[in-house]
């Protein structure tokens, strides 16, 4: 009787701790991916700004002065895996997912001048300098393609995502999406 006692004690004591171990694995898993950076770009730009100006009503020629600005502007998709919402049910063996995180897109230009030519009699200014600088980063914003950006950065992330669902494969566990955007026939 006392061998039978822990023959039971033994196994059912096993598959308690095997339960907890795989929730652990794979919530633990999630957690060190945290924030994932998906997709990295890098661009660069140069402009070149001309301003022409008339000095004393126009009874002297045109004075021009010109500044060629390089901007360099790297973007960058990245999904906090904190906000991903899902739920392990250990006891039917299931990873459900419940909610993808919403992609951050940070793009960062940053100018630097390269080129200045002006003249003594009209000089660039402070505000002439911020005015361009910040042309010059309107125009870096406006070049990064933010919808082809963010589709690769979904694409990105689900093949990262891949990596959960590996494990959570080995593991024996099923995967429900309630996103609607996994193709769970591949998983």
């Amino acid at each position: 009787m006392l061998l039978l006692f822990l023959i039971w004690n033994t196994v059912t004591k096993k598959s308690e701790d095997q339960v907890q171990n795989d929730f652990y694995i794979i919530t633990n898993q999630i957690r060190k991916m945290n924030k994932l950076v998906v997709v990295e770009q890098d661009f660069s730009s140069m402009q070149k700004t001309k301003v022409t100006s008339q000095l004393f009503g126009g009874m002297l020629p045109n004075v021009e002065k010109e500044i060629i600005t390089f901007t360099k502007t790297n973007a960058q998709v990245s999904y906090d895996l904190n906000k991903m919402k899902l739920d392990v049910d250990s006891i039917n063996k299931k990873l459900i997912i419940k909610e993808l995180p919403t992609a951050d897109i940070k793009i960062r230009p940053s100018v630097e001048i390269q080129s200045l030519d002006d003249s003594f009699f009209d000089r660039f200014e402070e505000k002439d300098f911020k005015k361009i600088t910040q042309s010059a980063k309107d125009n870096a914003y406006k070049t990064v393609n933010q919808n082809r950006l963010r589709n690769e950065g979904r694409i990105q992330l689900l093949e990262n995502l891949d990596h959960i669902f590996v494990l959570a494969k080995a593991l024996n566990y099923t995967i429900e999406d309630e996103t609607g955007t996994l193709d769970t026939s591949k998983l």
